[in-house]
């Protein structure tokens, strides 16, 4: 299939958002501390966006004619991040999202958005730029966090 890297790129994509939102919700079920609130309630709403976008990115799988990743076998293969531990503490945690979302960004940035183009696929592209604004904002809102510390 011509669109083979693209679906590829996509279903590690699609890996890496179900890795981001199990470890989200792992750490809004154990975030404790000062900022408990305050992190419990962000993660939330962090998670609740991922489940959208990680249905986005099966759905333009589809519209591609691929098959979207479906077990969290395949997912662990494929994600470039690191599954959660439970016990890290809060700084821990915000690194930890900071260093995902800068390696979800760069791969979008480096690869996927140059895969689309070749491919000439601009719901791709266009859905892919999307989801690198998001990421940014959170990478952003999460550096703007500790710089409170």
């Amino acid at each position: 299939m011509e669109n083979q890297k693209l679906i590829n790129f996509l279903n590690q994509l699609l890996s890496n958002y179900v890795v981001m939102y199990i470890k989200l919700h792992r750490y809004h079920w154990f975030i404790q501390g000062r900022h408990f609130f305050l992190l419990h309630e962000k993660f939330e709403e962090m998670y609740q966006e991922i489940a959208s976008d990680l249905d986005e990115i099966a759905e333009r799988i589809l519209m591609i004619d691929g098959k979207p990743l479906a077990t969290m076998a395949k997912y662990l293969k494929e994600t470039t991040l690191v599954e959660a531990n439970a016990d890290d503490k809060e700084n821990e945690i915000i690194a930890q999202l900071i260093e995902d979302f800068e390696q979800m960004i760069s791969e979008i940035h480096q690869v996927g958005i140059p895969l689309s183009n070749e491919q000439q696929d601009d719901p791709s592209i266009d859905l892919l730029a999307t989801l690198q604004g998001k990421l940014e904002k959170y990478l952003w809102m999460l550096k703007s966090y500790l710089a409170l510390e």
